[in-house]
């Protein structure tokens, strides 16, 4: 049995220049050793070039890209008689 309470889940504050928490989450994800500003100053600079090249709004060619790449499918084992099967299933949405 603990004898400490059980850690609080923080919630993910919101970046500094679009106000999104996906966007925070992403520049925490490729931020390494600690250097979150190196790592907010290449995700800015990627917002930048693509405002520039497309012509486009950067925080929604990023949301189109972030759902893009996310899972449609999975698959969870079945047992059906002696044997698991591999069944897909749609994700859930969070």
């Amino acid at each position: 049995m603990a004898r400490r309470r059980r850690a609080e889940i923080r919630k993910l504050a919101p970046d500094l220049v679009y106000g999104d928490v996906v966007v925070s989450a992403f520049i925490n994800k490729i931020m390494r050793d600690g250097k979150k500003n190196l790592a907010a100053r290449i995700f800015y600079d990627a917002c930048k070039l693509i405002q520039e090249r497309t012509g486009q709004e950067p925080l929604k060619v990023f949301r189109q890209a972030v759902d893009n790449v996310k899972p449609r499918m999975e698959v969870r084992s079945r047992r059906v008689g002696g044997a698991n099967y591999q069944v897909p299933v749609e994700v859930s949405p969070r």
